[in-house]
């Protein structure tokens, strides 16, 4: 009988690695403790670690990139208004 393939939420893999990483508990007695594999423990803490100072660069990545979308928006609209404040100084027959 085969075996089917387990898929581990993010949630439970953080939960398992921070615990790891505590370092109260072996490798062995946490991966006793939640059923995995001791290799698929280590496997997620190396991926862990290695993308663990990217998390506060891409916040501020994306802070910067919604600043850039508002600004877009922004000049867009003061663009249109522009088209029409011509376009009514045109019709008025106002000049300044």
């Amino acid at each position: 009988m085969s075996k089917t393939r387990r898929n581990h939420s993010g949630e439970f893999k953080t939960k398992v690695v921070l615990e790891m990483l505590k370092g109260v508990e072996t490798l062995t007695e946490i991966s006793g403790k939640y059923g995995v594999h001791p290799t698929q423990v280590t496997k997620w803490r190396r991926s862990f670690l290695e993308r663990a100072p990217g998390i506060f660069s891409e916040r501020d990545s994306r802070k910067e990139k919604d600043q850039e979308e508002v600004q877009s928006e922004l000049y867009k609209k003061i663009g249109q208004l522009q088209v029409e404040l011509d376009f009514l100084k045109k019709k008025s027959g106002i000049s300044l």
